[in-house]
This record gives C-alpha cells, sequence and structure tokens, in this order.
C-alpha cells in the first residue's frame, strides 16, 4: 500500500502545483491585458519625460496663451497626433486668434457631436517635416494632416501661413511649433 499512497501524494502534488502555475498565468495574462489596455487609453500623449526637449503638445501645455489650443485639442482628443515621433510643423494659433473667431464658435466646435470637425480643424494646422520660417519663405502651399493644403504667402520676407502671420517659433523635440496671429480654417471649414 506504501507505494500506492507515494504515488497518490505525487499525484495530488502535481495537480495542485500545475494548477498553481496556471493561476499565475492567468493572472499575467490579465495583468498583461490591463496594462495594454490601459496604454492604448494614454497612449504616447501621456509619457512623462523631464530630460527630453519637450514635444509639440507639451509646448503648447506649457504656454500661457494657448490655453485655448490645448482645450481643443483635448476635445478633439488629438493630442498622440501632436507627439508622433515627426518631424512634425505644428502652427499654433494664440488665445487672441481663438477669441476673434465669431461668437460661440469654440464652443460650438468642443461638443462632443462635433469632434470630427474640430479634429480636422487642429489636423490642418499640421504638417508634416520641421519647416523654419526661411523653409517656408520658399513653399507656395503646405500639405496639411488632414490631406488638406494650406497656401504659403511671402510678405515682407516673411512667411504668411493661409492668412496668419508667425509671431514666434519654438523648437520642439518632434519639430517645430509657429506661433500663429489667426486660426486656420479649412476650406470646407469657412
Amino acid at each position: 500500500m506504501k507505494p500506492f499512497k507515494q504515488l497518490l501524494f505525487v499525484l495530488a502534488f502535481t495537480v495542485l502545483l500545475c494548477s498553481c502555475k496556471t493561476e499565475t498565468k492567468k493572472n499575467a495574462t490579465t495583468t498583461t491585458v490591463d496594462n495594454y489596455t490601459e496604454t492604448q487609453k494614454t497612449g504616447q500623449a501621456f509619457i512623462e519625460d523631464d530630460e527630453a526637449t519637450p514635444n509639440c503638445l507639451q509646448i503648447a501645455i506649457g504656454s500661457a496663451d494657448h490655453k485655448t489650443l490645448v482645450a481643443a485639442v483635448q476635445a478633439a482628443q488629438v493630442e498622440n497626433a501632436l507627439v508622433n515621433v515627426g518631424p512634425l510643423t505644428v502652427f499654433a494659433p494664440t488665445d487672441a486668434a481663438f477669441g476673434a473667431l465669431p461668437e460661440g464658435t469654440i464652443e460650438n466646435l468642443v461638443k462632443p457631436e462635433n469632434k470630427a470637425v474640430l479634429a480636422n480643424i487642429l489636423k490642418y494646422h499640421v504638417t508634416p517635416g520641421n519647416l523654419s520660417e526661411t523653409i517656408l519663405t520658399k513653399l507656395k502651399k503646405l500639405g496639411q494632416a488632414n490631406n488638406q493644403y494650406v497656401t504659403v504667402n511671402v510678405v515682407d520676407g516673411k512667411p504668411v501661413i493661409g492668412g496668419a502671420n508667425i509671431v514666434a517659433s519654438v523648437k520642439a523635440g518632434n519639430g517645430i511649433v509657429h506661433v500663429i496671429d489667426k486660426v486656420l480654417l479649412p476650406p470646407s471649414e469657412e
């Protein structure tokens, strides 16, 4: 009978050990899935890094003159578009530029039902490449992130983008941010 008891003990121990390993795998999978879900929700727009040069979104967030732009980016949920590896050129309208829009425009655009329209307008402010003012003066139009074009004119040796003047430029970790004095509206939104 002793060999039978030993065999039973080994079998019970093996079953216990296997069930523990299976449970560990289940927990690991759940954790991995939960972490993956959390990563998907936040995206790279929310990764914090104190050592790198700020990206285009971080520059806007840190600016006292771009609160409306940041609120619009958050309402349209396009944060990740501004932190892509790039390089990107972002034309960032100031709060005063947004204030020059007809009354009620911003309040209407940030409504959930207008999210796609707002995202289209915001993407019209982004173009691929790291385009300095010098480079911009040599171009006639720019292909924007919303698959439309904006015109570039040169006035007094300075580039004017879709009627907006560049009032400042800030180098970003993933491109450049040109602060502009007017909100660019895609032809379909004018």
